[in-house]
This record gives structure tokens, C-alpha cells and sequence, in this order.
């Protein structure tokens, strides 16, 4: 787990593992040339876990937590004349767990009352289920998606929602492009880690000053237009233009000064963008992407559901008003990834990507930033402008086909990342009380049997 430098210092170490096993069933039946019906069962044990040495400050935590969740989903699906049917059904059923144990060994970074110690142990369940019907009909030029689904969801609340979905496509055979657009309301469940430990009613005991609110299903609307080319016999170009309005808009905070994290929401948000995608299919030995998006991102006061702990953070989410910048907020992402085939068993490749930087929330001064983190790590940081600085890295891959027939395929392929090497801050103070870095120029190589 990331650490500041004060801690570095200390001695502390924190670890986390997950482990995670998964059976998937899937079944398909044929009824008739145009009805198709399928099934499919997932099962799924998974377990986290969150360690401390006893030199760990300002707390020592020590966490269990994990679900086992059983899915199942149906569908049928017919084609009749111009149209193409398809309706379903959908059961999400998952136990969750939960402990989780605290020992402060630095008093000065918590609130007065704050107890030495916590421990915490809880179970619930979480029911999801739904059903949906969609149609794509075409009608010559023009064709065009309708859905309808409904959603239940409880765990903390129990909601039910309604979801319309359209979209219309067309296209003009004499510009060789399809004009698109789309609407689609959603509905997301928030999720559900550390969500029992949050809403338990002992977390009150962390603080006098607390306000437990329980946190609600996201409701949105997203809209979307687009386009998609055929340039010169040879690219595809896509471009899409997104509009996306969020209420109780979910977002993650901290336990306290732990590396535990829990959901919350937020009044309402705002997403909107741009991207673009120039494709180059297999054209001779040739083959590539290049693509960018423009994205803003923001979201509004007040929190509407969540754990908040002392006046300082009642006062700033609940009681607050105006806007913030989303986490997400990266302004310019730009990736590009081309390879050319050397022969017909070996080829090259070479990729870069670019992002313009996330939001930074730092309340402290430089000086409280370089105490914290080191220079190294400032250095990629515009505390005056509020951003990371931008990120670069550079790649490039080989791979060879060892033996290849109708069968079987055996390949190698070597890849190394970030050769430029340079230090790329993602996420600064952020989420676990700390950074996100990229890798450092990186090494791999993976051998691949298809059979």
C-alpha cells in the first residue's frame, strides 16, 4: 500500500491481497431458425484482506472482508421480418462480510474523543434482479434500437427503477457514413465495499459529530451523437459527442486516516465530451488506431449519502454548496498504437499514450506537500492550477508465431512500457492517502497457446 514519506520513516508496511475464484455455465438452445435461447450461471468467492506492522501511523488496521455471489441470466431472442427481438431476465444474490479492527498510535491526527481502538463485524445481503425487452428494427437506410428494463435493487434501500433506452442510426451510402444517436437512462446500484462497516451504527463511536446517510441507487440520463466514416477505401473514422446528467452521483471517501474506503454520494453531476477514433484495418503489413477525447466532469454539493465524521466534514459536504471538479476530470487523453508486420510469423509494434492530468484536492502548502511526499513526486504536480502535470509513455512490443494450423497456435510476445522512463503521476493525495505512479520503464514477456 502507498505510504507518505513520514510513514516511510516510521518503518510501516500495509499490504492488501485479494483472492478470487470464478465458475462460469453457459448453455444455448436452438428453437427454430430464427429463435435462440440462452443461459448463463456465474459463481464467485472473493476475499480482501488489509495488514499493518506495528510501526504503522497514524493507525494500525487490520481488515477481512469478501462476498460470494451467485448469478444467473436468461435470454431469448427471435428475428421476424424486419425486426430482431430479445428479452430477459437477470438474479444477482451476494452475502457480504465484513470485519475490521483499528489501534491509533498517533493522537494528534484525530479529533478529541476519538477512541484508541475500534473493531467492527457485520454481514448482509445484497438482491438485485431484472428483466428487459429490446427491438432493432430496419427499415431500409435507417435503423433503430428500443429497450425497455426494470431494476430492484436492496440492500441498505430497497428501490425499483424503470430504464428506456433508444437509438436511431442512418446511413447515407452516397457520403459511405452513419449517422447515430442515443438515449439511455441509467440506473447503478452504489457499491458495496466496506458499505456495512460505513452504515453500521457502532462507526458513530469514531466521533461526537457524525451524520449516517444512507447511500441511494445513481439515477441518468445519457445522450449521445456520433458519426462513423469510410475514409479513402482504407480508415474508419468515429466521432462521438456525449452529453451525461448523473442524481446521487457516487464517489469514494476514507475511514478516518485509514486505507478504507467506502462509498458516498453527491447531489448531482455533470459529464460531457468528445472523442475521436481514426482506424487503419489490416492495410499490407500496416495496422493501427489513433483516437482522442476531450471530457469536464463535475459534480454538486451536497452529499447525499455517506459516513461523515467531525464538523469539518459535515460542514464541507453536507452543508456545502457550489460545485468541484469529478475525479475523472482528465481533459485531453490521447493514445496511438500501429504495427507492421515484419513477415509472415513475426511483427512490431509501437504505441504511445497522453493524458493531460486528473484534479488535485491538496489543501496544504507546498511545503506540507514536499514534507509529505518528496520532491520527486511534487515535481509532477501544479499545486497553483490544481492538476497533475501531464503523463507520457511511450511502448513498444514484438511478437513471433512459434507454430500455427487450423488448431493450434502458439505465439511470444515481448513488450516494454514506458521506454521514455519518465515518472508519471496519476493521482495525487488521492484515494488510500497517497499517490497513484505508473510503472517505470517495464519489461514483459508472455507466451500464449490458443487450442
Amino acid at each position: 500500500m502507498p505510504n507518505e514519506q513520514v510513514q516511510e520513516a516510521a518503518g510501516q508496511r500495509q499490504d492488501r491481497n485479494n483472492k478470487e475464484t470464478m465458475a462460469i455455465l453457459s448453455y444455448e438452445h436452438i428453437f427454430s431458425a430464427n429463435t435462440l435461447g440462452q443461459v448463463r450461471a456465474m459463481f464467485r468467492q472473493d476475499s480482501d484482506a488489509f495488514w499493518s506492522n506495528p510501526l504503522s501511523t497514524p493507525i494500525i488496521a487490520f481488515q477481512q472482508r469478501g462476498f460470494g455471489e451467485e448469478y444467473l441470466k436468461a435470454t431469448v431472442a427471435f428475428h421476424h421480418g424486419i425486426q430482431e427481438w430479445k428479452a430477459g431476465l437477470e438474479a444477482d444474490f451476494t452475502p457480504l462480510h465484513e470485519a475490521f479492527i483499528d489501534t491509533i498510535t498517533d493522537f494528534t491526527q484525530f479529533d478529541i474523543g476519538t477512541p484508541g481502538s475500534f473493531t467492527f463485524s457485520g454481514k448482509g445481503h445484497d438482491y438485485e434482479q431484472a428483466a428487459f425487452v429490446q427491438d432493432n428494427v430496419r427499415l431500409g437506410q435507417w435503423s433503430v434500437n428500443a429497450g425497455l428494463r426494470w431494476d430492484h435493487y436492496q440492500l441498505l434501500v430497497n428501490q425499483n427503477a424503470l430504464s428506456p433506452r433508444l437509438g436511431v442510426a442512418r446511413y447515407w451510402k452516397s457520403a459511405n457514413m452513419v449517422l447515430h444517436f442515443s438515449y439511455d437512462h441509467i440506473f447503478q446500484t452504489p457499491a458495496f465495499e466496506n458499505i456495512l462497516l460505513s452504515s453500521s451504527p457502532q462507526v458513530t463511536s469514531l466521533d461526537p459529530d457524525f451524520l449516517r446517510l444512507p447511500v441511494q441507487p445513481s439515477h441518468g440520463n445519457y445522450y449521445e451523437a456520433g458519426f462513423t466514416r469510410a475514409c479513402l477505401g482504407k480508415f474508419k473514422l468515429d466521432g462521438n459527442y456525449y452529453r451525461r446528467y448523473v442524481n446521487n452521483y457516487a464517489d469514494d471517501d476514507l475511514l478516518l486516516n485509514t486505507s478504507v474506503s467506502f462509498p458516498i454520494a453527491f447531489r448531482k453531476a455533470e459529464i460531457y465530451g468528445a472523442e475521436g477514433k481514426l482506424d487503419l484495418p489490416p492495410w499490407g503489413r500496416f495496422s493501427g488506431f489513433l483516437s482522442y477525447s476531450y471530457q469536464v466532469g463535475f459534480a454538486y454539493l451536497p452529499a447525499t449519502g455517506g459516513l461523515f465524521l467531525g464538523d469539518e466534514d459535515i460542514n464541507s459536504n453536507i452543508r456545502g454548496a457550489g460545485r468541484f471538479w469529478d475525479s475523472q476530470d482528465q481533459r485531453n487523453t490521447l493514445r496511438a498504437r500501429y504495427r507492421y508486420r515484419l513477415s509472415r510469423r513475426l511483427w512490431a509494434g509501437l504505441g504511445a499514450e497522453y493524458g493531460s492530468g486528473l484534479p488535485v484536492e491538496f489543501e496544504g502548502t507546498e511545503e506540507d506537500a514536499l514534507a509529505e511526499y518528496g520532491p520527486a513526486v511534487v515535481a509532477r504536480v501544479d499545486l497553483a492550477h490544481g492538476r497533475v502535470r501531464p503523463q507520457l509513455s511511450l511502448d513498444a512490443s514484438i511478437g513471433l508465431d512459434l507454430y500455427k494450423n487450423d488448431r493450434t497456435a502458439v505465439r511470444i510476445q515481448g513488450d516494454i512500457e514506458n521506454i521514455n522512463d519518465r515518472r508519471n503521476v496519476i493521482d495525487f493525495a488521492g484515494l488510500f492517502s497517497g499517490n497513484a505512479i505508473g510503472p517505470p520503464r517495464s519489461g514483459f514477456v508472455r507466451l500464449q497457446s490458443d487450442f
